[in-house]
């Protein structure tokens, strides 16, 4: 380009020579801006593409009591820290510990993720938080932070557990402790009261660390202040820092898991199937009852409370109860068999059991979990009792209900049988609870009692007739 404007002027300036030069200056300096500007742009391009291609670090918060709801959280979190290839994963720690059977499976995702997990205590790690700050590669603490004080303790009186559980806890402190280059010594001192280290612990104490007693022991790499400046006394520069937050979805799951909710959806559940019977045909009741079923299990089920056979027990339950109700004449095995297994399943699906294995799942979560559901199945009881009439006397149930009534006055009439009835005798054809089937002169019609049960067989007497079926007594002899 350069070589064609060059001969175009000489060609239409051959008698002005002091063009030539004035062109090849112009074209100098030309070619120094283009130059210059490619330097520029390939500048950015470099510092850009240096940007994009920058480590990840994931920040995950564990900022609450340890349960199922935070061991889901940190398993969602290693599972996107994995799908956005993040480099680091740095956990940020406020906690005063929780349920120990969660923590130990925390503690086991932790040393299987794959990239570096570093801690930073901003404030507690106490009890399961010490745990699980151990399980991390490095430990960082801000100035006023502590770790330790890992004593298993029962329900919320604070009163140390049974030998047995400590045991268990010294044990899985001491492999951690060791996996990551720790002394395990000091780890099960912040168990157990009774062991003792030179110019570190006395007996009668667990092992508590400030931020600096934390450094000299080795359970901290340094004093921070930020994220930032770990990273910085790591060396990791043009990084995209991404903290893990749980979407809609989750967040409703983690609600659900309150057991005053579960108390509540139980209640809806009785609730709906009661008055989804008292009104066939409506509806919304057992529309309700069975979306509280699903909001009940599904959240137990994904957080691994809710094992298959802890369902499939309270389907049975609810199926036994469904025949003795309407198939089983009497009221026997079926039905108490059924309620145990409802309740007792109801109640499980709360609890971290291992098939009925309760060693350690906290005293507080089992009385916590049958308060909730014994609450649930007795306030849907007085629900029943006391508002099941004035129910279906507000508007709201009368737009979804049928209410009108079509009255003889008027021209209707359901009543097909066949001459007078009233003060007639029979016997009952089938169980009477109150309604069901009577055989009077070798007929069979659809009766009801005035609340009475009445067995197979047993003598009655028609009272009245009331549309097509017989209000009908018992006869005593």
């Amino acid at each position: 380009m350069r070589y064609f404007i060059r001969k175009l002027l000489l060609h239409s300036c051959t008698s002005q020579p002091y063009l030539v030069d004035l062109v090849s200056i112009f074209t100098k300096k030309t070619r120094m801006k283009v130059f210059a500007m490619g330097l520029f742009l390939s500048l950015i391009s470099f510092g850009g593409l240096q940007a994009q291609n920058g480590p990840v670090v994931m920040v995950m918060e564990i900022k609450a009591e340890i349960d199922p709801r935070m061991l889901r959280y940190v398993k969602l979190s290693l599972e996107h820290a994995e799908k956005i290839k993040a480099d680091y994963v740095i956990v940020e720690m406020d906690t005063y510990g929780g349920v120990l059977t969660d923590a130990k499976e925390i503690v086991d995702q932790i040393m299987a993720f794959k990239k570096p997990i570093w801690v930073f205590v901003n404030s507690d790690a106490a009890s399961a938080g010490a745990l699980i700050s151990i399980a991390c590669d490095s430990i960082y603490m801000a100035p006023g932070a502590s770790i330790g004080a890992a004593t298993v303790v029962e329900g919320a009186g604070g009163q140390a557990a049974p030998d047995k559980y400590q045991s268990y806890m010294r044990s899985i402190m001491r492999s951690t402790a060791e996996e990551n280059g720790r002394d395990p010594r000091i780890a099960e001192g912040m168990v157990d009261e009774k062991v003792v280290i030179d110019s570190v612990k006395q007996a009668g104490k667990v092992i508590t660390f400030t931020t600096s007693e934390a450094i000299a022991n080795g359970y901290c790499e340094a004093k921070v202040e930020s994220i930032e400046e770990i990273l910085a006394r790591n060396n990791v520069t043009n990084y995209k820092l991404e903290y893990y937050r749980l979407g809609t979805t989750e967040k409703i799951i983690a609600f659900f898991l309150n057991p005053f909710i579960s108390g509540l959806l139980i209640l809806v559940i009785i609730g709906g199937i009661y008055f989804e019977l008292q009104t066939p045909g409506v509806g919304f009741p057992l529309f309700a009852a069975i979306t509280a079923l699903v909001l009940y299990l599904v959240p137990y089920y994904l957080n691994g409370l809710a094992e298959y056979w802890e369902i499939l027990a309270l389907f049975t339950g609810i199926i036994l109860i469904i025949l003795e109700i309407f198939v089983i004449p009497g009221f026997g095995v079926a039905g108490v068999l059924g309620i145990g297994m409802t309740v007792g399943s109801l109640i499980l699906i709360m609890l971290n059991n291992d098939f009925f294995n309760f060693d350690f799942v906290p005293l507080g979560d089992i009385v916590v979990a049958m308060m909730a559901t014994i609450g649930g199945l007795t306030g849907g009881a007085l629900l029943l009792f006391f508002g099941g009439a004035r129910l279906t006397q507000t508007k709201a149930f009368r737009r979804m209900a049928l209410t009108d009534t079509q009255e003889k006055e008027k021209g209707y009439t359901s009543n097909f049988n066949e001459g007078p009835l009233t003060g007639k005798t029979g016997t009952a054809y089938t169980v009477l609870r109150p309604s069901g089937k009577v055989m009077i002169e070798d007929k069979i019609y659809d009766a009801f009692t005035r609340g009475e049960f009445v067995d197979k067989e047993e003598k009655i007497e028609v009272i009245s007739v009331e549309g097509s079926s017989l209000r009908v007594k018992k006869i005593y002899a």
